[in-house]
C-alpha cells in the first residue's frame, strides 16, 4: 500500500462540510487541504453503478487537473429490500427543480418499502466509499459501513441526509437524533477514514 508523503491534498468535494470535516482528520499530519472548487475544478459525471467506481472517477479528475494527490468520497444508504437502492443514487432521489429535498427522497423509500410489504426490521446500511489518487494513476481505495435499518417517522432534525430514519444496529436514537460527535465515532465515513489513516498516513 502506498503512503501518502506530501503536505497538500485536493478533497476532489465541492461540499464545505465535508472538506472541513477532513481537514480535521487530517491536521495531525501536517497536511493542507484544498477543495475542487478552489481550484476552478467541475464536477464530473459519475457514471458508474458502484460507490468505489464514482468515488474513482472524482479522485483521479482532481489528481490528473491539478498534478496534485486527491482524496474523494462517494456514500450512500442501501436498503435491502429495495435490492441496494437508492445506493449510489441516494443524492438523486432527493433531486427537484428547487434543489435537494431529502424528505421526500425518504418518504419515497418508505412508500415503496410498504408498497413491498418489506418485512421488519427494514435493514439497511450507509456506505462510504474513499479514493486517494495521486496523479500518476495509482490509487488506493477504503470502504465503510455502518449496518442498521430503515425506520418511520422520521426522527430528530440533526445531521442530514436520511440520518432522520436511520436507526443503526444496537442504538435507540436515529442518526438524525443523535448527538453528532457520537454519530461521528461510528459512522460510515469514520470507518473509512479510519482505514484510510492507517494505510496511507500512519
Amino acid at each position: 500500500m502506498r503512503k501518502f508523503d506530501g503536505d497538500h491534498l485536493v478533497i476532489a468535494s465541492h461540499n464545505a462540510g465535508k472538506l472541513r470535516e477532513i481537514a480535521e482528520l487530517l491536521a495531525p499530519f501536517g497536511v493542507k487541504v484544498s477543495s475542487a472548487s478552489e481550484h476552478g475544478l467541475e464536477e464530473p459525471e459519475e457514471t458508474e453503478d458502484t460507490f468505489v467506481g464514482n468515488a474513482r472517477i472524482k479522485a483521479h479528475f482532481a489528481a490528473k487537473a491539478t498534478g496534485l494527490p486527491a482524496l474523494s468520497d462517494d456514500s450512500g444508504i442501501t436498503v435491502d429490500a429495495l435490492d441496494g437502492a437508492p445506493g449510489v443514487y441516494t443524492a438523486d432521489w432527493a433531486e427537484t427543480s428547487e434543489g435537494r429535498d431529502f424528505a421526500m427522497a425518504m418518504e419515497k423509500v418508505w412508500t415503496l418499502l410498504d408498497q413491498k410489504m418489506a418485512p421488519f426490521p427494514r435493514t439497511a446500511a450507509f456506505n462510504a466509499t474513499l479514493c486517494l489518487a495521486w496523479p500518476d494513476g495509482h490509487d488506493e481505495v477504503f470502504e465503510g459501513r455502518v449496518d442498521g435499518q430503515v425506520v418511520w417517522p422520521m426522527r430528530g432534525d440533526r445531521g442530514f441526509g436520511f440520518d432522520p430514519v436511520f436507526l443503526p444496529n444496537g442504538k435507540t436514537e436515529t442518526f438524525g437524533e443523535m448527538d453528532p460527535a457520537e454519530k461521528n465515532a461510528m459512522s460510515h465515513r469514520q470507518d473509512a477514514f479510519d482505514k484510510l489513516v492507517k494505510g496511507c498516513f500512519e
